[in-house]
């Protein structure tokens, strides 16, 4: 008889359903894997603000919570919205719960750690919307935007391409970015004890999803 799986439990706050719907493909893929030592359990609801989702959060004991943000560009309210994000994580760690908020941010969006499964994108764009080249090119579509990409059924229908040997591909090309990022000098941001590169393409995404993958044993 096989030996059950133990669960090992993962929490996040996203700010989109693209961004649950990956995270709940990625739970569902490592769960019917053989190779898995552990079965996961991703909670991943859509939840803007890190302070609420932790609020309303009922932990027992030490806790790490990450959230999935993009940096959406330099303007000053998107520059805005990224730092509020950073404060309410903070925020969220002074609660007296023994939450640990970790920033999984992607800049310009999440849709770049998507395309990372398939090929690299290496270069830098000046609007989130130009992501559609890409996209379309990694997953030989033919979307005319961004809004009919993130459809739901089209969306999944992405998701149903790729394997956990796609994930992988995806955290080794996030980390070449990272490393070009600093080879090439930009300066790496720090605010209220979160780092992030203004430039794009940058992410740390990655480092969640590498996480859970060496949990289970499958890197």
């Amino acid at each position: 008889m096989a030996k059950l799986k133990s669960t090992k439990k993962y929490y996040f706050s996203v700010e989109g359903e693209t961004e649950q719907w990956y995270l709940k493909w990625l739970q569902d893929k490592i769960n019917e894997t053989q190779e898995t030592i552990f079965k996961v359990s991703i909670d991943c609801p859509v939840q803007k603000n890190p302070l609420k989702r932790a609020k309303s959060i009922v932990v027992t004991g030490k806790t790490e919570i990450y959230h999935i943000s993009d940096y959406e560009s330099d303007e000053p309210i998107h520059v805005k919205e990224f730092r509020e994000t950073m404060d309410n994580m903070k925020k969220a760690k002074e609660l007296g719960k023994q939450i640990t908020y970790k920033f999984g941010y992607t800049n310009l969006t999440f849709d770049l750690w998507i395309v990372l499964h398939k090929v690299d994108c290496n270069g830098q764009f000046a609007h989130r919307r130009q992501y559609i080249v890409p996209i379309n090119r990694a997953f030989n579509e033919n979307f005319e935007s961004m809004n009919e990409y993130k459809h739901e059924d089209n969306f999944k229908r992405i998701l149903n391409q790729l394997t956990l040997v796609d994930v992988i591909d995806a955290v080794n090309r996030a980390k070449f970015i990272m490393q070009c990022n600093k080879e090439n000098g930009y300066v790496l941001q720090m605010y209220k004890g979160y780092k992030y590169y203004k430039e794009n393409p940058s992410l740390a995404i990655w480092e969640v999803i590498e996480k859970i993958l060496k949990d289970c044993d499958l890197i």
